[in-house]
Formats: C-alpha cells, structure tokens, sequence
C-alpha cells in the first residue's frame, strides 16, 4: 500500500467505476450503479472531500448519443449516487485530438480547475489503463478498480490496484 497525503478530491471514471457500462447509453433508465459506489460516495462526502466524474464520451461526437441525452442519463446518475461537485466530460472522437480526452491530462485538470484544487492533490478512481494514463498526465494519484474488461496489461502497469471502490475510497481516506 502506498502512503500519501489526503486526497483534495477524488475523480472518478463514470462507465464500469461508478455505473454499469451500456456502450453510448442514451436511456437514463438503463442506469445501474456498480457495487459499492454509492457507499464509496457516501464516505467520500461525509469526510468533506469533493467528488467529481471525469468520462470520455464519443458517442455524441459519433452522433449515437444527442447532447440532452447525455444530460439526462447524467442528471440519473446523480439521481442514483447523489451530486457530484464537478463533471469534466469529453464528447470529442478518438481521432479529433482534442486534449481533453483520455489518456489525455484535459479532463483531469478541467475537474480540479473547476473544484479550485491542485490536480497533484488528486485521486482519479477508473477501471482502465486510459483514466490511469490522464491521472498520471496530470500529476495525480490513480487507483485503477478492474472490471473483467481491464486488460490484465493495464492491470500490471497500473501504480495501485484495489480490489473495489469501498477499497479504493479506503485508501483515499486513510
């Protein structure tokens, strides 16, 4: 286990780290939280410590999900795991070569920009290799949480490896 300062805020990957993935979702109903995550948050916000989602979401740029759609399955994961203090959300393609996208540092900054915090002050909680590389990029801490669609190569390459969020979200907090 590594040892750090706290946590100034914690960002969190959205798809397959705080929902279930459903590929371009543009059905708020279609919504699942993944296991633990609610209580995962609920820690987080009763220590006083700023959440916020940082997703890449091409499917807008590709034209399989509208703007309002995305909005609305958001506004349900907020419905279902509470508020977030900030989202940072890249609706560009692979090939646009925005810098916000992930493994790019963008959304990163963006989140902790808007939080008013230090991004080197940061844990970014995701499921893949990509959201390990942003967090890296940008100076901060990164816990990667496997699902079974984790490469096991992301798996090696990852700093830390929990076995869960309420495991992570431990560590951010100790």
């Amino acid at each position: 286990m590594f040892t750090h300062r706290p946590a100034a805020a914690v960002l969190f990957d959205r798809d397959d780290t705080l929902i279930k993935d459903v590929p371009y979702n543009n059905d708020p109903s279609l919504v699942e939280p993944m296991p633990g995550a609610l209580e995962a948050l609920t820690a987080l916000r009763a220590a006083g410590i700023p959440v916020a989602v940082v997703t890449n979401q091409s499917g807008v740029a590709s034209g399989l999900i509208t703007p309002d759609e995305l909005h609305q399955v958001n506004e349900r994961v907020e419905e279902l795991l509470g508020p977030f203090d900030a989202w940072a959300i890249c609706v560009h393609g692979e090939d646009d070569g925005c810098a916000c996208r992930k493994p790019n540092p963008g959304l990163v900054l963006k989140a902790a920009g808007a939080l008013g915090v230090d991004p080197a002050d940061c844990v970014v909680i995701g499921d893949i290799g990509k959201d390990m590389q942003a967090a890296r990029a940008a100076g901060a801490r990164a816990i990667l949480v496997p699902t079974p669609k984790t490469r096991p190569s992301e798996i090696v390459a990852a700093p830390e490896v929990a076995h869960d969020l309420r495991e992570a979200v431990g560590w951010v907090r100790a």
